[in-house]
């Protein structure tokens, strides 16, 4: 039965020992233009709140990871989401994997279209990332449900500006949030339970008063991004990147304890 109200943890109840452990380790974050405002967040979250104190640093040389910080940096390229996969894997193997204490990535809303296969998507994704948990068993890795879209002209207006690129590299795909929820219904079914879930797709759909903003097709019931937190159908603006970075940095205390 769909959800009709939801409420998320609030900042102000996570104890200050969570964030003084949260500030001692070693986090590593892959993304791409969604991922640099949810990096934008996590500096406003800061600004109001000093009790949490991380050191945000663009890299993946596992040579900085000598000292605490939450480094971050691209991953593979949009629309080719097992390059995605595929580099956060590299980079993992290639030294970041023997030093993060949290290691995860997140795919983007503009990787998932109606020619997407996407069990054999889930599938590449499962299996990298069961022989990551094999090569670093010291590593919490999160799992990121994918970014989701409004429902409003904005991300038309997004994908008509890439229409060129679009139709040279893939023809003319559809993009919409049926794929991306189906993606996302596969992940928490593989691992809620047995590892952390950011659930991205969830903060996005919810609205400022615990609405989740619903899609019915088929007799199904998919989401979509609350428009709120969006200044173009796709990207977070600084209500949304607020808020999805406010939950994400309480899973990672949660995890840290």
């Amino acid at each position: 039965m769909p959800e009709k109200n939801t409420s998320f943890p609030s900042i102000k109840d996570v104890p200050a020992s969570s964030w003084e452990k949260l500030s001692k380790m070693k986090i590593f974050f892959g993304h791409q233009s969604v991922g640099y405002n949810i990096i934008h967040g996590l500096k406003d979250v800061m600004k109001e709140n000093p009790q949490i104190r991380l050191k945000i640093v663009e890299t993946n040389n596992p040579s900085d990871f000598n000292t605490p910080l939450f480094a971050h940096c691209k991953v593979g390229g949009n629309i080719y989401p097992k390059s995605k996969i595929e580099t956060f894997a590299s980079f993992i193997e290639k030294g970041v994997g023997k030093k993060a204490n949290i290691a995860f990535f997140k795919l983007c809303y503009v990787d998932l279209t109606t020619k997407t296969d996407i069990q054999d998507l889930f599938n590449t994704y499962q299996i990298t990332m069961s022989r990551l948990r094999k090569e670093c068993p010291e590593t919490t890795f999160v799992h990121v449900t994918v970014p989701l879209t409004s429902e409003n002209t904005g991300i038309k207006q997004w994908l008509k500006k890439g229409k060129d690129l679009v139709k040279k590299i893939i023809g003319r795909p559809v993009y919409n949030n049926i794929n991306r929820s189906e993606f996302n219904e596969m992940l928490r079914k593989e691992y809620e339970g047995k590892a952390p879930i950011f659930d991205l797709a969830k903060v996005e759909s919810t609205d400022p008063n615990g609405k989740r903003i619903e899609i019915k097709k088929h007799g199904k019931t998919f989401y979509a991004m609350a428009p709120e937190y969006t200044y173009d159908g796709g990207h977070l603006n600084k209500t949304g990147r607020k808020k999805v970075a406010e939950q994400l940095l309480i899973l990672l205390a949660n995890i840290s304890k």
